[in-house]
């Protein structure tokens, strides 16, 4: 395995993990208007509070690698997807201001406003990191020098905000079994609840999308002929995926939890193993794809950047698993009460 390719994957990894672990705070974003009172609504803003800010660590250091390691594919995305990325930007700031300026005034409309702000900031944050890997598989067009020379129309294919609908999907259903792990009484049972909704959700549109990627993007498909062992992840995915209502039915929040995770995960695999090698897909000329070979920096620079990651990411996993088990356990009323 060369630099280029060690990164790909590496990069795949810190994807997969802002996905899981930013993932359910969507989730609980996306779900907020679901809950009937004030006080429920405080519980749910409490579930993410010491965590969702910690997640987005990942995302950052993503953005950072990339830089670092393809900046000919960074320049391009940043480039060409700009208004998707600046609505990104601020759905993410958006979402810090309503969550962390909520309790600051005790006005009911200052709090419903912050309240929809957390939730439109989620959906809208969702809906966009589906459709940039829609996008990515989809393919935009380049010209010969991998400069991104089409319009919003082209980024914003039927295809990819169908990906963009299964990632809201995927990510309510991850927030409804991570508030089953945090919350009591009766809020947790209209939990399970929104879990068994979003459940089916999901499941319709992860259907539809593999459907129309097998026949629509039959690209996507090539490299698991020659790398057969990926069909592990795609048997792994499906158990996932019919392990929730197992343990719905027989209330496993965690084994609920860590196989919405893995099914979040898993499709950030199978998107890593469809694009490989490539960074950015051209179309409709594939000539012009932006790939892991003509997109890298040096061979030295992507060698030195790993030596940094060899020490930099146990840090990083150190510190999320610290926050995770400070923070674990059920949130009730009196502790979100607390919160303000």
């Amino acid at each position: 395995m060369d630099y280029a390719t060690l990164w790909f994957w590496l990069l795949g990894v810190l994807l997969a993990g802002y996905a899981v672990l930013d993932g359910f705070d969507l989730g609980v974003g996306i779900l907020h208007p679901l809950a009937k009172s004030d006080e429920d609504r405080n519980v749910l803003v409490k579930t993410i509070g010491p965590l969702w800010d910690g997640n987005e660590v990942w995302l950052v250091t993503f953005g950072g690698a990339l830089f670092a390691a393809f900046p000919e594919a960074y320049a391009t995305a940043f480039s060409g997807f700009y208004v998707p990325f600046m609505l990104l930007l601020f759905a993410l700031i958006f979402r810090a201001v309503s969550v962390e300026f909520r309790h600051k005034f005790a006005h009911r409309r200052w709090r419903r406003a912050c309240d929809w702000g957390f939730t439109l900031s989620s959906s809208l944050a969702a809906v966009l990191f589906g459709t940039a890997v829609g996008a990515s598989i989809d393919g935009v067009p380049l010209n010969e020098r991998g400069i991104f020379v089409g319009s919003l129309a082209d980024e914003l294919s039927p295809y990819a905000l169908l990906i963009g609908g299964l990632a809201v999907a995927a990510f309510a259903l991850h927030g409804a079994t991570f508030l089953r792990l945090k919350t009591v009484g009766e809020l947790r049972e209209r939990v399970t609840r929104w879990a068994w909704g979003c459940y089916w959700i999901y499941l319709a549109t992860f259907v539809l999308a593999t459907g129309l990627t097998l026949a629509f993007v039959p690209d996507a498909t090539r490299n698991f002929r020659g790398f057969p062992w990926a069909a592990v992840v795609v048997v792994l995915n499906l158990l996932a995926l019919a392990n929730v209502p197992r343990c719905l039915r027989r209330d496993r929040p965690r084994e609920a939890f860590l196989s919405t995770g893995g099914t979040i995960a898993a499709l950030v695999f199978l998107f890593g193993t469809a694009l490989y090698p490539n960074m950015i897909v051209s179309n409709p000329n594939p000539a012009h794809s932006l790939t892991i070979d003509n997109a890298a920096s040096s061979d030295s620079t992507l060698a030195l950047m790993a030596l940094i990651a060899a020490i930099g990411l146990p840090f990083v996993a150190a510190y999320t698993f610290v926050v995770y088990w400070t923070f674990r356990g059920p949130v009730t009323a009196e502790d979100a009460a607390t919160h303000h």
